[in-house]
Parts: structure tokens; sequence; C-alpha cells
């Protein structure tokens, strides 16, 4: 009796998501060529796995077993690898594990040092940054030739280390410290440090390198650093722009317990996930203020702007669901429907499909961003145990 309830309701669940493909109209699944690839790569901490999946046909591809306790993954910008970052035991050393994104298969791995928790690439792939929480420091990874390059000093546990898009800044939040380096990366010296900004754990960087925003965890603000710049000679169109040192220019005060900062495709404004009010903080960079707080969830831990900066997707870690909110209008639009604790999201490469990594369910769920009715959960994946982070990775083979 059992086994027939169970096969009824595999033919029930196989029946509705087919019913699900055929309503797909065809703009919500682009037309690929045939030497198209994309896909999602899914770090799960509790069983030292990453689940890959096909992104072009919404399916899960293969598991790998990367070691104990993957934490973050990165795609490179410029060869078709991923590099997922395993913090392993508590005591112990981690590891860079190197994926051939094309064969889907593991080709290396570079040792690092205590805890490691973030991974940052340089624009031109050939460089890794990476916080070690457990050694108080940085490591500099050279991803061709495959091996740590130099070790810089930061403050206490390091949560992430963001880089400028000048590269001439990388921004260390230091969660254990309650501060916040800046270093070089040319000379991979430390030029400054600021204290003042209790469990520093996320950071961003405008678009123009003027600004970094960090998220203070362990109370309630935004520090908000301006970031040196070099003085500039002046010319027939133009007077001369003196130098500036690093500062600090303001703290906005937001929600408890600022987690994560989501900043815009278009360079606009801030949006800081307050974990433990439950609110979302609209901040306007140009002007450094506060722009609205807002109800948006239970528990937000993680904020993603869809590309052409018009929704907000929010991560409600202590539920079900996922909340879209209407930037222009200023509203919330909804909630999706997804597994238990959403802890990490990614849009795919169309903007079509957003892939949500649901930490105590163990699954990765698939929401249509343009279809009717609108932002609609398509399907769920399985994943490995406790999936923390996702990255979207697409080429085409020859």
């Amino acid at each position: 009796m059992t086994s027939m309830l169970l096969n009824s309701a595999r033919l029930a669940a196989g029946a509705l998501l087919a019913l699900t493909l055929v309503g797909c109209r065809p703009h919500d699944f682009p037309q690929y060529p045939a030497n198209y690839r994309e896909y999602a790569y899914v770090t799960n901490g509790g069983s030292g796995t990453v689940s890959i999946y096909d992104v072009v046909n919404v399916r899960l591809d293969r598991e790998l077993a990367t070691g104990a306790n993957p934490v973050a993954v990165a795609a490179s910008p410029v060869r078709n690898e991923v590099y997922v970052l395993n913090s392993g035991v508590a005591t112990g050393q981690g590891w860079l594990t190197v994926i051939d994104a094309e064969k889907n298969s593991i080709t290396g791995s570079i040792a690092l040092h205590s805890q490691p928790v973030s991974i940052e690439i340089a624009p031109d792939g050939a460089t890794a940054y990476i916080a070690n929480a457990g050694s108080n420091s940085i490591s500099v990874v050279d991803l061709v030739a495959r091996r740590e390059v130099a070790r810089i000093g930061a403050g206490e546990q390091p949560a992430v280390a963001r880089l400028s898009p000048d590269g001439k800044t990388l921004v260390v939040a230091n969660r254990g410290g309650n501060s916040v380096s800046l270093i070089s990366p040319a000379t991979r010296v430390v030029r400054a440090v600021f204290e003042g900004c209790p469990g520093a754990s996320d950071a961003v960087v405008l678009p123009d390198s003027t600004k970094a925003f960090v998220a203070c965890s362990g109370g309630h603000q935004i520090m908000i650093l301006s970031l040196a710049r070099d003085a500039k000679p002046a010319s027939a169109q133009a007077v001369a722009t003196p130098a500036a040192p690093d500062r600090v220019e303001s703290l906005l005060d937001v929600g408890r317990a600022p987690v994560h900062l989501a900043l815009k495709p278009d360079g606009g404004e801030i949006f800081s996930s307050n974990l433990a009010a439950d609110t979302v903080s609209e901040i306007y960079n140009s002007t450094d203020d506060v722009g609205d707080t807002f109800t948006i969830g239970d528990g937000p831990s993680l904020g993603l702007v869809s590309g052409d900066n018009a929704r907000l997707y929010v991560a409600n870690s202590r539920s079900r669901y996922v909340t879209v909110y209407g930037i222009d209008d200023g509203k919330r639009l909804g909630s999706v429907p997804v597994g238990d604790g959403p802890t990490a999201m990614a849009f795919s490469n169309s903007g079509l499909l957003l892939l949500v990594a649901d930490q105590r369910s163990g699954d990765v769920a698939v929401v249509r961003t343009a279809s009717q009715p609108s932002h609609a959960l398509f399907t769920l994946l399985p994943a490995g145990r406790n999936p923390n982070a996702i990255v979207i990775k697409s080429f085409t083979v020859q």
C-alpha cells in the first residue's frame, strides 16, 4: 500500500512538472546554440561536496566531492574554471579546489591557511584574494601557477575581502576585530585600518572606486569609507585635483544586524539586509542617506538586484520564502515559496531564472523571474547537506 501511494505521488509530481513545462512561454527559456553551456555550482557545507546543475536543461548534472566544509565558490572571468573554497576542520588548514567547467571534473587543489571563508577574483582571472578567518590573513593566490604567492596580515577574523573595480584597493571586513582594513594590492601593504564597525561582515565598492560600504553586523550601522585618490595635475579643461587620503565618511543607522549589502548593477542604491530586524534599508550612495527601511520577511540574510535594476530579491533565512521588492515602485511585489532556509542566490545568465540554495531543506529552488504569474517557483532540485553558496558559469565549447 505504501509503495502504491509513493508511486502515485511521483506520478502526480511528474504530471505537475509536465504541465508547468507546457505552460512556459518561449521567452521564459531562451533557445541556446548547441555548443552553449551554463552550469550552477552549489557548495554543500555539510556533505563536503559541490552539486553541479545544468541550467540550460534545468536538472542536476552531478555531485563532486571536494573535501571538508566547502563554504564559498567563484568562477573565473576568463577561463572555464570554477574555484571551491574548502574551510576544512576548525583547527586545520583549508584549500582551494579547481574544477574544469567543460568536463566538470576536479583538476587540482591549492593549500591555504586556517579557516578560509571568502574568495575574490581579480578581473583578469590571474589572482584570487582569500580571507582566512582562522589565521587573520589574506592569501594572494596565483591561479595560473596554482599556488599562494603572498600572505597579508589583516584584522581579527576577516570575513570578506572585496577588490575595488580599479584594482587599487582591497577592502577587508574584520568580523572579530570590529574593523576594516584597506590594502593596496600592488604593494600588498595595509595602508589604513578603521575601527568602530562591530562584527564587520560584508562590503561593497562603488563602480567608480570612490567609496566602500561595510556592514557592521554586530550593531546597526553601515560604515562608509572614502577611498584614497591620487592627485591629478591641472589641464586646459579642468583644475588640479589634490590627493585625498582614506577616511571614514559616515556611519549610517539601519536595522539591527546588517549582514549583507546588495549594490544595484548601475551603481545606484545599496540595500542592507538587516537580519535581526527583519528589514531592508535602502541607502543612497550619492548623499550617504538612508532613504527608507521597510519590513521584508523573517530573517533577511541576502539581497540580489536584477540586471535591469528594477527588482530586489531577498532571501529570508528563517522562512521558506524569497521576497520580491519593486525598487522603482518602492513596494513589495510578493513572496515566492522556495525550500527551507534560503541562504544563497544567483541569476542565470539570461536573468530569466533565479536559483536559490536552501540550507535547511538541502535543495535548490528554481524561480522564473519573467513569467506569468511573475516570479513563480518552477521546480526544486536536490542538493547535498547545508548548501551555502552558489555561482553561475556560462561558456561555449569549440
